[in-house]
């Protein structure tokens, strides 16, 4: 069995509108935790096979539900940059 590659990935700017301030470290903390998840749990995305830089990623828009939780808009945050990662 071959070794996963390694991956460094950092995200220097997470823009999301319309949540409060107070929410931001709950919501960056999500996105971390489910992105180790999914990198762990999937196959690394094709476009991540070799040494890159993304300007930008738009990963699109996800909906959520009256008052969501911060920890569930990371998780979705996170969901939708893996997607934008295998398109």
């Amino acid at each position: 069995m071959s070794a996963r590659p390694a991956i460094h990935f950092h995200i220097e700017r997470l823009v999301l509108d319309g949540f409060p301030s107070t929410d931001r470290d709950l919501i960056a903390g999500a996105v971390q935790r489910e992105l180790t998840r999914l990198f762990a749990d999937h196959p690394t995305p094709s476009r991540l096979t070799s040494s890159m830089s993304l300007a930008r990623l738009d990963a699109g828009s996800f909906s959520t539900k009256s008052a969501p939780l911060p920890r569930t808009v990371g998780t979705q945050a996170a969901r939708a940059v893996f997607e934008g990662l295998n398109r």
